[in-house]
């Protein structure tokens, strides 16, 4: 009985992966005592950065969603990030893997400004 429940143990999280790819997951990730990549989000509306001043572990995701109706970017002030011309509800994402703290503004609308903190 005993190797029958080892071998079902083993078997769960193969079976999770292979229904995850056959429901259309591009990617499956398993990883023993890894803690999972840390994300954030900043919004863009009404002419200004949601949070303004947005503090996050190194190794985190920030992404930005341009909710405004018109374009907007997301540029850092020491050129290290740079977004394209973001539409209404188009995203941009960048990891910050270093400790710091990084400005940023948008370039068609530079009295729009922001700040990451790393640490």
């Amino acid at each position: 009985m005993r190797r029958r429940v080892w071998i079902l143990a083993l078997a769960a999280p193969v079976i999770a992966a292979a229904a995850l790819l056959a429901s259309g997951a591009r990617s499956v990730t398993a990883s023993a005592g890894q803690a999972p990549a840390s994300s954030a989000e900043v919004k863009i509306d009404n002419f200004s950065f949601g949070p303004t001043t947005l503090t996050v572990a190194p190794g985190t995701t920030v992404t930005w969603t341009n909710r405004d109706d018109i374009p907007h970017t997301v540029v850092s002030d020491d050129k290290v990030f740079k977004s394209k011309v973001l539409d209404t509800d188009e995203k941009f994402s960048f990891t910050f893997t270093k400790p710091g703290t990084y400005g940023y503004f948008c370039s068609i609308h530079p009295k729009m400004t922001g700040k990451v903190v790393v640490q």
